[in-house]
């Protein structure tokens, strides 16, 4: 019912404006003495003039439109019509005929309609906003950190959206070109380092970050100055389509301080491997598998295949995928990599074309434990899933290794390293592409130390670190998977993809993100214990070993690591058949022998002794 006394307004409003537009030309073009059959013939056009207006309004839509909101688009659209209205008009007068009035009133008329029309709307606009203003007294004092499209965008919907209850005060901005300037009458007040200083002299009671293209360690400079005043800190991280392109807001996460350049994906490479073929991904419940599935359905495949050994968490994919993609072919397999009888069988009823090998074990300290089940599950398991792939003619296998497998002085990094020697033997005579890509510690994932922070801080502390100086590479889920998918449309085969990583990053200096993320002091409200560094661990992780060379590939965030020969020997190859055929049980010693006979370079015995 709004919508139509709504609209019946805005016709009157209009009709008025059109009729004032006419009759003030006329005055002028005749110096206000207008002739009578000028009189006569304006009254017979009247109404043509008013209908037409009205009909090229409707007709482009400028009644469904959120005046409040206006832009160029509107100015443009109200111009639009109005011509078009005046050509309509001068065509019916000659075609017709009707009665005509001098060119130069339908030329000021045209001018003056533009005029009121537009005037009559930026004046609603200026009477709500001065309404909005004296009602935004008592709303928080704001502060926007980012003169940019991004920060013009969110003070526009905080100046409009009076329920979010927030008053832009100001700006900054570290252009130097933008100081003094000002948006929407809204004044940059100065730089991020002026931010403490703005905040007592405005009484700032909230901050918001609004730079989506800056790099984590801009955020987090930015974060930590913001974090001195005590005054709340949130970011804007992009745009809802749905809710007319508004600006989104959040509490700032730890992804976004460690933000790096968007990744720049070769769509037209990734469809052409995946649109319309038969795709499997192993470990398919997992964090790495689940995303892997949830990106891979939005290239249109012919059948996603999930193969996940948890029933858990195989139904929560299972489920998740069919409500995102309920015209996808999902089917989900129960099955233990390890299981070659039922392998074959799905590969052989699924005939999967790419393979996306994700499952795996992966805490290094339950591995040191028990060294038999990593070499059972990442050794054989992939040695299984890379055989009958080769079986039944895929025609791409990924593997997913881990930066471990790099001078592996953990069980865990060891058996990856020689799943991905597995890998490459398989590649040397399988028409298959076979391929690994190797990155490190994924933001978020199960297991990971974001989340077991997370717990600590919620029970009160202390954070647990290992070692002070430990250091690691971190990615987001979603940044590693896209480079995943990218890595399977450029391999040739034989290839062990490294990822960009960036910049590894102290725990320490997470640890103490994390607590200030929650609004709390480290060492005062949340304690830091160092507990030593458990067996397995390293220091610092690498991303490729002395004897390997980094090459580049057309994409700037993918790396090939190039080494002269990583080959199994003929005894270490039927040495791993033998467990497999034989179902031998490996007990400690003999997994670490065996690990000691494949990787000279493996340097942890003295760890695994440990648990004897």
């Amino acid at each position: 019912m709004f919508y139509w006394y709504r609209l019946i307004a805005l016709l009157i409003i209009d009709a008025v404006m059109v009729n004032t537009a006419l009759y003030i030309s006329l005055l002028l073009r005749f110096e206000g003495s207008v002739p009578d059959q000028f009189i006569v013939a304006a009254l017979y056009l009247l109404p043509w003039w008013t209908f037409i207006v009205l009909a090229s309004m409707c007709f482009f839509k400028l009644y469904n439109r959120m005046w409040q909101y206006a832009s160029l688009g509107e100015l443009g659209g109200v111009i639009k019509a109005v011509s078009s209205s005046i050509a309509v008009l001068v065509s019916l007068i000659y075609l017709v005929p009707l009665p005509y009035l001098p060119r130069s009133v339908y030329i000021l008329s045209w001018l003056f309609t533009i005029i009121m029309i537009i005037g009559s709307r930026l004046l609603w606009r200026i009477i709500r906003n001065s309404i909005i203003r004296g009602e935004k007294q008592a709303a928080k004092r704001t502060l926007i950190v980012g003169a940019g499209d991004a920060g013009a965008m969110v003070a526009r919907e905080l100046e409009h959206n009076r329920a979010l209850g927030l008053q832009v005060l100001g700006f900054t901005d570290d252009n130097v070109l933008k100081q003094k300037l000002s948006i929407y009458g809204i004044p940059v007040l100065g730089t991020r380092e002026d931010i403490p200083m703005l905040v007592n002299n405005h009484g700032i009671e909230e901050i918001i970050i609004a730079m989506p293209s800056a790099e984590g360690a801009v955020i987090r400079d930015i974060y930590n100055v913001c974090h001195e005043t005590k005054v709340k800190t949130r970011i804007f991280y992009g745009t809802d389509e749905l809710l007319n392109g508004r600006p989104k807001i959040r509490e700032i996460e730890l992804e976004d301080l460690l933000r790096r350049k968007p990744i720049n994906l070769n769509i037209d490479e990734i469809a052409d491997y995946i649109k319309n073929r038969s795709i499997m991904v192993s470990g398919a419940g997992g964090s790495i598998g689940s995303e892997l599935c949830r990106q891979i359905c939005r290239y249109y495949p012919t059948k996603i295949i999930l193969v996940e050994y948890s029933e858990n968490n195989l139904f929560e994919i299972d489920n998740e995928l069919k409500e995102m993609f309920p015209d996808l072919h999902i089917d989900a397999e129960l099955c233990d990599v390890k299981d070659r009888n039922k392998l074959q069988e799905v590969f052989k009823n699924g005939r999967p074309q790419v393979v996306f090998h994700a499952a795996a074990y992966k805490h290094v300290p339950l591995m040191e434990k028990h060294p038999g089940a990593a070499i059972k599950n990442n050794i054989l398991g992939t040695k299984n899933m890379a055989e009958i792939a080769d079986k039944y003619s895929a025609d791409t296998f990924i593997f997913i290794s881990t930066d471990k497998a790099v001078n592996p002085t953990s069980v865990m990094g060891a058996s990856k390293r020689i799943a991905e020697m597995v890998i490459q033997d398989i590649n040397r005579t399988s028409k298959t592409k076979f391929a690994s890509v190797r990155f490190g510690n994924v933001l978020g994932s199960r297991g990971s130390v974001i989340p077991i922070f997370k717990q600590q801080i919620q029970k009160g502390g202390p954070l647990t670190i290992t070692h002070p100086d430990m250091t690691r590479y971190f990615m987001t889920i979603p940044e590693a998977v896209q480079l995943v998918i990218q890595a399977g449309a450029i391999t040739t085969g034989g290839e062990i993809f490294i990822l960009d990583m960036g910049e590894p990053v102290k725990i320490m200096d997470l640890a103490r993100d994390m607590i200030q993320l929650y609004g709390y002091e480290p060492d005062r409200d949340i304690k830091i214990k160092i507990t030593g560094i458990r067996p397995g661990e390293k220091l610092y992780e690498e991303l490729f070993t002395t004897r390997e060379q980094m090459a580049a590939t057309k994409h700037e965030r993918i790396y090939i690591s190039e080494e002269s020969d990583s080959s199994l020997s003929v005894y270490i190859s039927e040495k791993i058949d033998s467990i497999f055929t034989h179902n031998l049980f490996l007990n400690r010693g003999d997994a670490v022998d065996l690990i000691n006979m494949v990787l000279p370079e493996y340097k942890n015995r003295h760890a695994i002794n440990k648990y004897r």
